[in-house]
């Protein structure tokens, strides 16, 4: 790990200062700006989309991000999730992509009859008031099917600051 105790040894106004201030802006956000952006942008999303709905009762503060990461040699974008209770919880990331660029997808995940979550991405109000509507009777749990096989998708639910 190189030494950054070290004295700078330019003027911070130089040539020098300001590009390695570009450097460093180009190596992209940090991940708490990561995860500060992710809960930006969920927030806009339910606000924008879901103004009836989601953005009556998730608050901007409910929003906790996520940095991007790397998994089997996969980018998972940065995201966030929001606790609805019950065990229901929204996550919302951008889909990248070069041909479409950025894309808000919320995913509702629902705990399942059996004990395991299933994932309904939402695609706006009407749909997400289907789906809670089919939810009432169970109490927010989604009726486990055998021939769906929709209960593989998220194999148990993360833990929040102890909500779980």
């Amino acid at each position: 790990m190189p030494d950054t105790t070290t004295v700078r040894s330019y003027a911070s106004d130089s040539p020098l200062a300001f590009l390695l201030e570009m450097a460093a802006d180009a190596c992209g956000p940090s991940e708490s700006e990561q995860r500060e952006d992710a809960e930006t942008a969920a927030a806009h999303h339910t606000y924008a989309v879901y103004p009836q709905t989601l953005a009556q009762a998730v608050e901007a503060e409910h929003w906790q991000g996520t940095a991007a990461t790397d998994s089997g040699g996969r980018r998972v974008e940065p995201s966030a999730v929001a606790w609805l209770d019950g065990g229901l919880w929204l996550h919302h990331t951008l889909r990248i992509t070069e041909r479409d660029g950025a894309i808000d997808v919320l995913t509702l995940v629902v705990p399942c009859t059996c004990g395991r979550y299933t994932t309904v991405t939402l695609d706006g109000e009407e749909m997400l008031l289907d789906i809670l509507a089919e939810l009432a009777p169970t109490h927010g749990r989604s009726v486990h099917d055998d021939r769906m096989g929709d209960c593989h998708s998220v194999p148990a639910a993360p833990q929040m600051g102890g909500l779980h």
